[in-house]
């Protein structure tokens, strides 16, 4: 079973160069999460140095899969909102190196978020996933609701319009 924990700031700078290798895995596996191929681990590092500064803001949460003290999956709720929407969050980079799937990663990675949330004072959670995609159905099954697509939302990343699908789920 994987270790999923919440990421401090110095743990997200620190975790740099494995988070990139993640999320560099993904989009070399057509994952439309946004950015462009070719797209390798050095491309990742200014995301990921820019999400630490986020985390050291109180403005996301950064969770990690750790399997055998390596990062295999991770995903984000952006916790900062306007003042009107105090109650609201939004999952963000939901990702498992190709290596790590099929292991209910991605599960266990979105359970501990919504906890996270909770404990932040969020009872709604939206994101927003590629219509088609791997990604797409795992939502559905973890009691989230589809909103509706939006037609021609981003790109694949090797090129090509990708539709998006909205998701919202309430939290207790």
């Amino acid at each position: 079973m994987p270790d999923i924990r919440t990421l401090s700031a110095e743990e997200a700078r620190a975790a740099v160069p494995a988070l990139s290798a993640v999320l560099a895995d993904c989009v070399a596996g057509g994952a439309s999460v946004g950015f462009m191929q070719p797209y390798g681990p050095d491309d990742a590092e200014p995301y990921w140095r820019d999400v630490a500064d986020a985390v050291a803001a109180g403005a996301s949460l950064l969770l990690v899969a750790e399997l055998e003290g390596r990062i295999v999956g991770t995903v984000q709720v952006g916790a900062a909102q306007m003042p009107n929407q105090p109650h609201r969050g939004d999952l963000k980079k939901l990702l498992v190196h190709r290596s790590a799937r099929g292991r209910g990663f991605a599960r266990l990675l979105m359970e501990a978020a919504e906890r996270e949330a909770v404990r932040c004072g969020k009872t709604l959670l939206v994101l927003d996933t590629a219509t088609g995609s791997e990604a797409e159905a795992i939502y559905p099954r973890l009691g989230w609701q589809r909103v509706g697509v939006i037609p021609d939302y981003a790109l694949w990343p090797e090129g090509g319009f990708c539709d998006t699908t909205l998701f919202y789920k309430r939290l207790a």
